[in-house]
């Protein structure tokens, strides 16, 4: 059973992120180790159950994973060798290292995000037409902007937990 089939869903990029997350938390009830008999079994099946979920949760491991399906995955480590690709990477990333203020965050989140829906479009397109190569690029692509994005939401908790700090504040 795939992780598609294990949460009930489509085999695709685009899927219900609010059905996934129900399915999830179902089946997580129904294999908790504390409500099995066999608990050894349970833990795995559980673990599976978790890492399942996790792939499937966002764009790039699903995308990934796809791949893997198709046995079209190997060398997705690889780095990427599009230059100008790696000229707006690193453009992005520097812009991060100067956001100082939620607003530059908020900006270059929607940036960001527009870059990964750009590169879902081409992934389709390339999966659809069995272009594995590029489709294994657009997924290396993929994975960096989702680790931006990661990385963004870290700067955004970091800007809220210095703005609620105050030397005033008793403790």
């Amino acid at each position: 059973m795939n992780h598609f089939e294990l949460f009930d869903l489509p085999v695709a990029l685009d899927i219900d992120l609010a059905a996934l997350k129900a399915q999830f938390l179902k089946l997580q009830q129904q294999y908790h180790p504390d409500k099995a008999t066999d608990k050894d079994q349970a833990m795995i099946k559980s673990s599976e159950i978790n890492q399942a979920y996790k792939v499937l949760s966002t764009v790039d491991s699903r995308a990934a994973y796809l791949l893997s399906l198709k046995k079209q995955d190997h060398h997705l480590d690889q780095s990427i060798n599009d230059f100008e690709f790696l000229q707006s990477a690193l453009e992005i990333r520097e812009q991060l290292d100067e956001a100082h203020a939620s607003d530059q965050l908020h900006t270059l989140k929607q940036e960001v995000q527009q870059w990964i829906d750009g590169l879902v479009r081409e992934f389709k397109i390339d999966y659809q037409e069995e272009d594995w190569a590029e489709a294994r690029d657009t997924v290396r692509k993929l994975r960096f902007f989702q680790r931006v994005l990661n990385d963004i939401d870290k700067a955004e908790d970091r800007l809220l937990d210095d703005d609620s700090f105050d030397l005033d504040d008793d403790f």
